[in-house]
């Protein structure tokens, strides 16, 4: 059986994996990942609109990994749309790259979940196999972190590589042109970030716990011996 120390240790390392794995599924459901302002770039340029017209054509855009909306502002108030990003306006995006993202946080949830479960394990009792004990610990919190990475680095790359933003914001606009004024990475984003370094975390109490820390010995009285005392 595990120390209480040890056992401590890997119960709070499986909780983290736990809410890592809640925090990816979260995020990948929850169309905020992105938003911005965009500028109805034709309508302005019709009626050469000046600093404090352009408010009149300014709107704004978000959107995940699988829908999000926009505000359309031409001249003429605001319209609000909703949109989906499967199956129709993946076509014109970078279509691999999205499926990537997608696929890389798929996987980091399944990590997660395989560390959580190894993380129990190693707190009710000590595995025989060293893969099953600390070190493979180690090695789940670490694919589950590194994929949860990539799937961040592959989404900023698809924005700002790739004009993700602008590719949303122009699909299916045959008579108005949209640019971005203005970019954000939102709460799902960050959250993912998170979940990552809850990870890294995990990674520092495995650790931690395989540190072996001095006993410490209380001395104990020696005990005298006389002739008498052998007598009685």
């Amino acid at each position: 059986m595990p120390g209480c120390f040890k056992k401590t240790l890997f119960a709070l390392a499986s909780l983290i994996s736990f809410v890592s794995f809640i925090l990816i599924v979260v995020a990948m459901g929850i169309p905020k990942w992105m938003t911005g302002k965009i500028l109805c770039k034709t309508g302005a340029d019709l009626v050469n609109a000046t600093d404090p017209e352009l408010v009149k054509f300014i709107g704004e855009i978000y959107y995940g990994l699988f829908r999000g909306g926009k505000i359309r502002q031409c001249g003429l108030g605001g319209r609000r749309s909703k949109f989906t990003i499967f199956p129709h306006m993946v076509k014109k995006l970078n279509t691999g790259l999205h499926v990537m993202i997608i696929m890389f946080l798929c996987v980091a949830i399944f990590f997660s979940l395989v560390s959580f479960g190894f993380c129990i394990l190693n707190a009710i009792k000590v595995p025989y196999r060293a893969i099953n004990g600390p070190a493979g610990a180690c090695l789940w919190n670490f694919l589950a972190g590194g994929f949860v990475v990539l799937g961040v680095t592959s989404f900023m790359a698809a924005v700002k590589l790739h004009h993700l933003t602008e590719r949303i914001a122009n699909f299916r606009e045959n008579v108005f042109r949209f640019v971005i004024l203005e970019e954000r990475f939102e709460d799902c984003f960050w959250i993912c970030v998170a979940s990552a370094t809850a990870h890294a975390v995990n990674l520092l109490l495995i650790a931690i716990s395989g540190i072996h820390f001095p006993k410490i010995k209380t001395k104990t009285e020696e005990v005298n011996v006389t002739g008498e005392d052998i007598m009685y």
